[in-house]
């Protein structure tokens, strides 16, 4: 099926939006973009790209863009709270002859992904207030009043998705117990290592970004926001905790905290309302897998779209090839909280014996086409 005379809106100005754009570009069909955020943004943390993300990014002939700057992962490196080496992993070798390990910005990625879409204009600060059936089309009310009419409504709206709000009869995400923090501190490794230190039910982890640049999480466990939480990581972690922390007393402008969540749905797709991304199987980031599943579900839609005879039919075709994929990432962030939320001594066990095979396990079928 071609995509002429397709109108097309995906709601999301984000890694899955853009993906979908990229994807869709040369199918035929109209499309337009919305996203509530005002505009572009420099802000953020940083963003851990695995293999088969950037796979995709080359489907996508968006991969050079965002290469440039990135440093790539050469390996990880899992210990204890007391910095004791549990297993190391030679990522570079895992997904070799898949795509390499990233890691960057993430408006690093958001501006390499708009400049590879540039001519597909994006009405920022805008979002839907209303979705309704009309036969075959989708009759859309913006918060601007403005209204509009379209064969497919993609939602790419991340993990708080309006899209599914308003379609999907307001299932909302569902929390992990946990509750995260994320900021910027100043480079002290040369190695290109993504390092992780587990506690009990926590983890202190740290990626170099750029050259000058580390991207840190710490995952405090269930408990909210709270004042304590840096003498508490400070005291818990060995270096380069500290290190990192201290980055924040010169400049706090970069710490982003909230919870991880996860989005589980009987079906993606109502009618001609489809959600991709976040907004349809957002899982715990301890497989960084969240844009790999994004930028796999644009290619696969694409596909779907341009073989199929009808939209319907191409959405059915789209959830059947997806769905497995997803449900197995989701089962394995599962299995990896699970473990790490073991008692430490046994955990330290468990790894060490077994860390190395249960990380191959966990990416093993990623490593296949989507």
């Amino acid at each position: 099926m071609r995509g002429n005379n397709v109108r097309v809106l995906v709601v999301g100005g984000g890694v899955a939006g853009l993906a979908t754009v990229a994807a869709l570009r040369h199918w035929g069909a109209t499309i337009d973009v919305v996203e509530r955020a005002p505009g572009p943004t420099d802000s953020g943390t940083g963003i851990y790209l695995t293999g088969n993300a950037t796979r995709m990014l080359d489907v996508l002939d968006l991969w050079e863009p965002v290469a440039d700057g990135a440093v790539e992962i050469t390996r990880q490196r899992s210990a204890n709270q007391g910095g004791r080496r549990l297993f190391d992993i030679d990522v570079a070798a895992l997904w070799r002859g898949v795509g390499p390990c990233v890691s960057l910005p993430r408006a690093h990625l958001h501006r390499a992904m708009l400049a590879g879409v540039g001519d597909t204009p994006i009405r920022w600060g805008r979002q839907p207030v209303a979705l309704a059936q009309e036969g075959n089309l989708v009759a859309v009310e913006f918060d601007d009043n403005s209204t509009g009419r379209y064969d497919l409504v993609i939602g790419a709206d991340g993990v708080n998705s309006t899209v599914r709000r308003l379609a999907f009869g307001g299932q909302a995400a569902r929390s992990l117990g946990q509750y995260a923090y994320r900021w910027i501190a100043p480079r002290i490794d040369a190695e290109p290592f993504w390092s992780v230190q587990l506690g009990r039910g926590r983890q202190f982890l740290t990626i170099p970004i750029t050259a000058e640049q580390t991207y840190c999480y710490y995952n405090d466990g269930p408990v909210a926001d709270r004042p304590g939480w840096r003498e508490e990581l400070a005291a818990t972690f060995t270096e380069p905790a500290t290190i990192m922390l201290k980055a924040l007393d010169h400049d706090a402008s970069t710490l982003h905290a909230g919870p991880n969540q996860e989005v589980v749905l009987d079906s993606w797709s109502r009618r001609r309302t489809l959600l991709i991304g976040d907004a349809a199987h957002a899982t715990s980031p301890n497989m960084a897998q969240g844009a790999a599943m994004a930028l796999e579900d644009a290619v696969v839609l694409a596909s779907s779209l341009a073989t199929a005879g009808s939209v319907a039919e191409a959405l059915r075709g789209y959830e059947a090839r997806r769905r497995p994929r997803t449900d197995w990432v989701l089962s394995q962030t599962h299995r990896r909280d699970k473990a790490t939320g073991l008692p430490p001594a046994l955990r330290d066990l468990v790894m060490r014996r077994l860390g190395e095979r249960m990380f191959r396990s966990n990416y093993g079928p990623l490593f296949a086409q989507p």
